[in-house]
């Protein structure tokens, strides 16, 4: 009885979760620009765009992305009218709108994209190899927080976190169980979107039935938590296993979509204890803004 009613609670809070909206995200397509001052620093940004591990047929895909825009190359098709953000060779008077392609650390052009243009991150990573790490990292990251947040949240019923966003409206959950489950499932659609992968409930159903099973673990531990540690200290422990145990998810997810296999029982616990770790950092920071708050 006590689990067909969880499942229920579950199924009513994740109604409105749909993958599709994280497929439009995914799946818009991007255009770039790229100027250089020869063919060959041209092929230099294509290859960071395009890497040789990619099959023949995805760099085909990506070329009516990737617009030369100088100098231009025979073999390239004209470029359209508006591209969504362009490159150029380092040590070009760029414009203020492009960015610089740092060949000596191509992981700086990235952040400093991604830091202007979140809202294009999850297509960029579905598109370009080489958004796709850090992208991922930054997604497991928000939903752990955010796990963390509506736990805290939750367990302080007297302060409502206006100061920090939130993917759902807090009234929505009948649980921070529930509300938990969601947000990993939502992290789920958002880590295959960001690695090229299907997204939805069909075509993830594996890694749905993984994430439900894995909250039944969750409301027990959360349980037992805020009612044998007093003075406040369960609230904290809860909120930073809420962290840890999204963390490990979403790194357990991000192994299958990018390698194609599953975490070691070792790795699962190293994951988790660096998800504790980082969780403990982030929750006494959170709590010390709700006490400012309050």
């Amino acid at each position: 009885m006590a689990i067909t009613s969880f499942l229920k609670t579950v199924a009513t809070s994740i109604k409105n979760l749909n993958p599709q909206e994280v497929r439009k995200l995914a799946d818009r397509e991007i255009n770039i620009g790229l100027t250089a001052s020869s063919e060959n620093e041209l092929n230099r940004m294509w290859a960071f765009l395009a890497p040789d591990s990619l099959s023949e047929k995805k760099k085909n895909e990506l070329v009516r992305f990737v617009h030369p825009l100088g100098p231009r190359l025979p073999s390239m098709p004209p470029p359209p009218a508006h591209v969504d953000l362009e490159l150029w060779e380092e040590g070009l008077n760029k414009p203020r709108h492009a960015f610089t392609f740092y060949k000596q650390d191509p992981a700086r052009t990235v952040r400093e994209i991604l830091e202007k243009y979140d809202d294009l991150s999850l297509a960029l990573a579905r598109h370009f190899v080489a958004f796709r790490k850090p992208v991922s990292e930054k997604i497991i990251s928000a939903a752990s927080q955010e796990n963390a947040l509506f736990s805290i949240a939750t367990s302080l019923p007297n302060i409502v976190p206006s100061f920090l966003s939130l993917p759902f409206a807090v009234g929505e959950f009948a649980s921070d169980t529930a509300f938990i489950t969601a947000n990993q499932l939502r992290m789920a659609f958002m880590l295959a979107g960001a690695n090229d992968r299907s997204i939805g409930y069909r075509e993830q159903k594996t890694q749905v039935a993984s994430v439900i099973a894995g909250a039944f673990g969750w409301r027990a531990l959360a349980r037992e938590l805020v009612s044998k540690i007093p003075f406040g200290a369960g609230v904290v422990s809860k909120a930073t296993v809420a962290y840890a145990g999204t963390w490990l998810v979403g790194r357990g997810l991000q192994q299958l979509y990018s390698f194609g296999g599953q975490l070691s029982r070792d790795e699962r616990h190293h994951i988790y204890d660096e998800g504790l770790a980082k969780g403990k950092t982030a929750v006494a920071k959170l709590m010390q803004r709700f006490k400012k708050s309050a």
